[in-house]
């Protein structure tokens, strides 16, 4: 079955809704606070900014405070218990750790996913022998003075609760799912040959699923007018029509998550022209097929049995 609704997703939606709520009813932030008796007036700017886990107690007084009744009460209500539904959906995973989190969340309850590889294949399509190198490589810029053993223990955990995340695209009711891929993060330069080709192999068999589609962006095209996207980049579209669209940033220091329409509908035009760009599903498995044969080392030829002269055989001196 799928994953409950992102517990994410639905804060932001809450919180959007809370605050047309407060607009429409024409209270300032100060004045909504003030006539709840609330002791912080930071906990309403948190709550419409989705950036807190809702109490059911609080949207109850601020729904009384709208005079909001009937259906769109009992539709706020809902969205408030998934918004606060941590544990319940965190069963849906059998490991999980803060860092896969925020993925995990956006993608849980999805109905379209759309992400853009520039120079590392995304998490979903990720084997475990990529992942760990991908973890390993970057520990220095992230935690360098570690305990190794400790370091080790954390990076298998961040590996095992990936794999969770990758059930998304085969779960019962899967997420239409699209990647476009450079070609330059096919090649060497992601890691050694023994460790590429088991990656590209995995993708060869992603591709064939009739929910799963693979774009390879070759080297020389160019975007619309010579746009060049500046960093990894996901669009997540909902089951529920009322969830909001959702991108996701990955930058060096920390992954933005944004959900304002100017800012959707740039990456939504982005991400046509990399599809526009990009070859074809069927040719571009056909390229990661080449590249998944060239990166499997040369088979060594048989050694010979060294010549023995048939004297020495029979032990009589030459």
């Amino acid at each position: 079955m799928p994953p409950a609704p992102s517990p994410m997703v639905r804060r932001r939606r809450l919180g959007a809704e809370l605050r047309r709520l407060r607009e429409a009813a024409g209270l300032t932030g100060d004045q909504v606070v003030a006539r709840i008796g609330w002791a912080s007036a930071s906990k309403l700017s948190r709550l419409e900014n989705g950036r807190s886990r809702p109490d059911l107690g609080d949207v109850l007084d601020l729904l009384d405070l709208y005079e909001v009744t009937g259906a769109a009460r009992d539709d706020l209500i809902a969205i408030t218990r998934d918004a606060g539904n941590t544990r319940g959906w965190l069963r849906s995973y059998p490991v999980m750790t803060q860092r896969q989190r925020g993925y995990a969340e956006l993608e849980a309850g999805c109905a379209e996913i759309f992400e853009y590889g520039p120079a590392i294949i995304p998490g979903l399509l990720q084997v475990p022998e990529y992942t760990r190198l991908r973890l390993f490589s970057s520990r220095p810029l992230l935690a360098p003075d570690d305990d190794e053993t400790l370091a080790r223990e954390e990076i298998e955990t961040e590996i095992a609760a990936r794999g969770s995340r990758q059930a998304t695209l085969s779960r019962e009711d899967p997420p239409r799912y699209e990647a476009v891929l450079e070609e330059g993060a096919l090649g060497p330069r992601g890691g050694p040959a023994d460790v590429m080709t088991v990656q590209l192999h995995r993708l060869l068999r992603l591709g064939e699923s009739p929910t799963i589609t693979i774009r390879v962006l070759p080297h020389g095209v160019s975007l619309a007018n010579w746009f060049v996207p500046e960093t990894a980049f996901s669009i997540y579209r909902f089951a529920d029509p009322d969830d909001p669209d959702t991108v996701a940033v990955e930058t060096l220091a920390a992954d933005m998550i944004l959900a304002d329409e100017p800012t959707l509908t740039r990456y939504r035009r982005v991400a046509e022209w990399l599809r526009a760009a990009a070859l074809p599903p069927d040719d571009s498995l056909a390229i990661i097929a080449e590249v998944a044969a060239a990166h499997r080392p040369p088979k060594r030829p048989a050694q010979r049995r060294p010549h023995v002269h048939r004297s020495a055989e029979r032990g009589v001196a030459t």
